[in-house]
């Protein structure tokens, strides 16, 4: 057996010190050229949007009992698929079910009139600031490749993942924080796991890094050896190290580990302001539900997201649910009903937050999951993954608010009117950003790879 290198020896440490320094450590040979990979970058065009928070709803939530109200499928309640909506493949064979209505209620809201469902009665208020997209669709019924696909563009494991994409292209605001965070659910990852927030083939230093909510949101970020004799440390270290890979031009991960271990010094100075939210106001903390035992533990993180936009990180991605999430195969009523308790109070005020302190004009909000779930039944009270068609919503950074773009056939099982591919909601995030997404690439085995591959458009009647 081989011995172990550094960066496996780092790998197995897991979580803490080690993890926050492989969060931005090893890039290939593109570092060699550019020593500081996270320094700002000039965009293509002026930027609507700064910063992106995208809050990843796990699991997959239906999209009828949210924010696509279906009379018809209320009409047809327990009747076969028509014949007239095609054959259509579902993973367990729900096509041959029954439809079933949804059971919730949806009422207008705001001056755009926009419907929602009495889940959402808090993100209701809201959708005057919000861009509805009813017409989105994917590639996979299955997790771990839709996951792959909302997050890398492709539902093959291994590529980059929207937030490194977008810190590869524009850099870091903030020197003292990772540019690219990821809040994931205590409960537990989404399916398909850390990939969906890797650098893929992009050097290493724009991989997500974790950060969790709770007490210690950060792992062993106070170090129990004083800051002069780690600064000493850490030079002395990155000294030997640049002398090592002098030799070696072609290796440049002894490079990127000096950047790493910066950053996790750097952080330990300035982080823990970031995650203290001590400071923070008693009404604040009721606007995310903190002080409410259902919203506290996804309200903390949406704070925390706050916060970090607000010093400068680029991307920051929180997860909803656990391991499971919104995947109701069965008890949907109950699966989605605890999962939209737990996370409409704390979107919305979200949402006020950052519009009343100035940050949503140029901070851009996504909502949605890796798809939507069938109007057909799963047994007799859940429904099965839908990746024909499906919901998202996108809200601040330069959309344009109180709108609803595309819609699914009249029962909700595809995407039919103004239909917004996956690889368009990336192209759309890109462009608000300042980037294009078919200039935005990367050299890798002899081709210029992007984000939306060899597909996109974006959604030119979502921009304000």
């Amino acid at each position: 057996m081989p011995p172990l290198s550094r960066r496996d020896m780092l790998r197995s440490a897991g979580g803490g010190f080690g993890a926050l320094a492989l969060a931005a450590m090893l890039a290939d040979d593109a570092a060699a050229d550019a020593p500081d990979p996270l320094a700002p970058k000039r965009p293509h065009h002026e930027p609507t949007a700064k910063r992106v928070i995208f809050l990843f709803m796990s699991g997959g939530p239906s999209h009828v009992d949210t924010f696509d109200p279906k009379p018809e499928l209320t009409r047809l309640h327990g009747q076969p698929l028509p014949a007239s909506y095609g054959p259509v493949k579902t993973r367990r064979g729900v096509d041959r079910n029954r439809l079933l209505a949804s059971r919730r209620t949806f009422q207008k809201y705001g001056q755009s009139g926009i419907e929602v469902s009495d889940w959402f009665p808090h993100v209701g208020a809201c959708v005057d600031d919000i861009c509805l997209l009813r017409g989105c669709h994917g590639d996979s019924v299955t997790h771990p490749e839709s996951v792959y696909l909302m997050n890398t563009g492709s539902i093959l494991m291994g590529r980059p993942s929207l937030g490194a994409w977008a810190s590869y292209g524009l850099g870091t605001e903030n020197r003292n924080m990772p540019a690219f965070v990821v809040l994931p659910d205590p409960g537990g990852w989404p399916k398909g796991g850390a990939p969906a927030w890797g650098n893929g083939y992009l050097p290493a230093a724009f991989q997500g890094t974790l950060v969790r909510g709770g007490a210690q949101p950060v792992a062993h970020l106070t170090s129990p050896v004083p800051d002069a004799q780690q600064r000493r440390t850490l030079d002395f270290v990155g000294e030997a190290n640049r002398a090592h890979a002098a030799a070696r031009p072609h290796d440049t991960e002894l490079a990127a580990r000096v950047a790493a271990y910066e950053l996790a010094f750097r952080m330990q100075a300035h982080a823990p302001e970031v995650v203290d939210l001590s400071k923070e106001t008693d009404e604040t903390k009721r606007l995310y539900g903190v002080d409410r035992p259902e919203t506290a533990e996804f309200g903390t993180r949406c704070l925390l997201a706050r916060r970090m936009v607000e010093r400068g990180v680029r991307f920051v991605q929180l997860y909803s649910g656990d391991t499971n999430g919104w995947d109701g195969h069965s008890d949907l009523e109950g699966n989605h009903s605890r999962l939209a308790l737990a996370s409409d109070r704390p979107v919305a005020g979200l949402l006020t937050d950052l519009k009343r302190r100035g940050l949503l004009t140029d901070t851009l909000v996504v909502w949605g999951g890796e798809f939507g779930r069938t109007p057909m039944s799963e047994g007799t009270n859940g429904r099965d993954h839908n990746p024909h068609g499906f919901c998202m919503w996108l809200a601040g950074g330069g959309v344009k608010g109180g709108t609803v773009l595309g819609a699914t056939d009249p029962i909700g099982l595809r995407a039919a009117e103004g239909k917004a591919h996956v690889h368009d909601v990336h192209a759309t995030i890109l462009h608000l950003l300042g980037l294009n997404h078919l200039r935005l690439t990367f050299r890798h085995n002899g081709r210029n790879e992007r984000l939306t591959d060899n597909a996109g458009e974006v959604i030119e009647a979502a921009l304000a």
